[in-house]
């Protein structure tokens, strides 16, 4: 009885090869697997490397976004994934994260929500738990710095409105925007983000900081306060 084996990659074509491919051709000329396949470098004994990334992507269901999502024991709970193809996996996702990130943050003057949504979804998209920020601004609406302030569970985060007034002060901030994700991916705000917004804005008020926004992140998408006549 025969059994089918997959071809390693260096029995195959060369220009066929995901390395000498992306060298050849350019990195868009890769499938996500390929480029999966070349952080896993080479497979195990009885498959290739993308057929390693090609059953990582099934994991994901075919998607990166969620790819991303996944920890380091759910990489390695894949034969053929270790601990160290894991971490390579895990670094490149969140440089990849942290490239739209720095990418947002040459946006240093605030003009509308999206400016803002564009600085804190790579921050908060992924995240399977709640996490509260702020983003201190001038009165040109410069962006001074940005700081969490707390960290929770899925359903929600606890949000001092003393420490959120203490640090706009220390920061001299003339108006802040406070940003929080919902990891169920409902944009609507619950009563309790309606509640703390109305907080932080009447303490603002008191110290003449301006709460200009509040944004709640999903993965795709993002919900402003202030867009939909909240503030």
């Amino acid at each position: 009885m025969f059994h089918c084996m997959s071809l390693k990659i260096t029995d195959w074509a060369e220009e066929d090869r995901p390395r000498e491919k992306l060298i050849q051709k350019g990195t868009a000329s890769l499938s996500d697997a390929e480029l999966l396949a070349i952080l896993i470098s080479s497979g195990t004994k009885d498959k290739s490397a993308v057929d390693l990334g090609r059953e990582l992507l099934q994991m994901a269901n075919n998607n990166l976004n969620n790819l991303g999502k996944l920890t380091i024991g759910d990489l390695k709970k894949l034969h053929g994934i270790g601990s160290a193809r894991a971490v390579t996996i895990a670094a490149a996702l969140e440089l990849g994260r942290r490239r739209k990130l720095a990418d947002a943050e040459n946006v240093i003057q605030i003009k509308c929500s999206k400016d803002v949504a564009d600085i804190f979804q790579p921050l908060l998209a992924d995240l399977q738990y709640e996490e509260f920020w702020i983003l201190f601004l001038n009165r040109s609406n410069k962006v001074i710095n940005r700081m969490k302030l707390s960290q929770g569970g899925i359903s929600g985060t606890v949000t001092d409105v003393r420490m959120v007034m203490k640090k706009a002060i220390e920061y001299l901030a003339s108006g802040i925007i406070v940003c929080h994700n919902h990891p169920s991916g409902n944009l609507n705000p619950s009563e309790s983000d309606s509640k703390i917004t109305q907080k932080i804005k009447d303490a603002g008020n008191l110290m003449d900081i301006q709460l200009l926004d509040h944004l709640i992140i999903s993965e795709k998408d993002y919900y402003s306060f202030a867009d939909n006549g909240l503030l």
